[in-house]
């Protein structure tokens, strides 16, 4: 009885639901900052390329 008991007040505690929220919003930006610094990364990555192409001896 008594871990029905707990299971019940697990259930309704709202600390739980917080905690999930909080858990999701961290995620979200988490993917976020990912999909921001690839993107930028990426970016860079071919303004340096260009930058190279135009400093290369020409043959």
């Amino acid at each position: 009885m008594e871990f029905i008991t707990r299971l019940k007040k697990f259930a309704y505690a709202e600390d739980g639901q917080d905690l999930l929220e909080y858990a999701l919003l961290v995620a979200l930006i988490a993917l976020v900052a990912v999909v921001g610094i690839t993107t930028t990364g990426t970016n860079v990555n071919l303004i340096f390329g260009r930058i190279a192409t135009a400093l290369a001896p020409a043959s």
